[in-house]
């Protein structure tokens, strides 16, 4: 059967069951297709929490793409499940764009995974740019010193912080809109932004 027909027949989530099902032939018949198509690069697997695997059938697979989801599991201690599919091809998105992604996306689990990209940052200068070009640069620094509260993180530039700091006559903004800390009301005074976790958000921290 040519690849082609493979990945259009197969397209999606599968297990042997299923893509047997579809193929109409024996599960030994399918497992050799899936790892066919796995050896040219167009499988993804993942193993679940049963032992059962599932496999990840596409074309972008073989693009070699990176979704900022990844890039935030990789590093943090927080996973996040999400049926979004949007990858980056031809680059590797940087941390500091991941992390920008993840406060603009307003998502409290995927802001809370996205504080561990603090412990990996070292572009502070284009950190910045990106945050002032999304209006964000409170909402980052904010983040930034909760984040320090609760992990060992890489030293925020006196620079980035005092460009970042809220200007005299600013009013208070939100990270996710209507929420607010009862635990961190220091950041939130110091940046005139809302945080929207408290200390029990953050227990897959410890």
């Amino acid at each position: 059967m040519e690849t082609e027909v493979l990945l259009k027949k197969l397209e999606g989530v599968q297990t042997i069951d299923s893509a047997s099902n579809i193929l109409k032939m024996s599960k030994e018949g399918a497992i050799y297709y899936i790892f066919r198509l796995r050896k040219e690069g167009y499988v993804k697997t993942k193993r679940l929490s049963n032992n059962k695997r599932v496999y990840n059938i596409s074309f972008e697979n073989r693009l070699k793409g990176t979704s900022y989801f990844e890039i935030i599991n990789k590093y943090s201690p927080v996973k996040i499940a999400t049926p979004i599919t949007y990858k980056i091809y031809g680059k590797d998105p940087s941390l500091e764009e991941t992390l920008v992604y993840a406060v603009k996306t307003g998502s409290l689990r995927t802001i809370l995974a996205s504080l561990a990209l603090f412990r990996k940052i070292t572009d502070w200068s284009r950190l910045y740019r990106l945050a002032k070009k999304n209006r964000l640069e409170r909402q980052v620094g904010a983040l930034y010193y909760l984040a320090k509260k609760i992990m060992r993180v890489r030293r925020m530039p006196v620079r980035f912080r005092n460009n970042a700091l809220p200007k005299e006559g600013y009013n208070f903004g939100y990270t996710i809109p209507n929420l607010m800390s009862k635990d961190f009301k220091d950041i939130e005074e110091t940046w005139k932004i809302y945080l929207p976790f408290n200390k029990n958000d953050l227990s897959d921290y410890k």
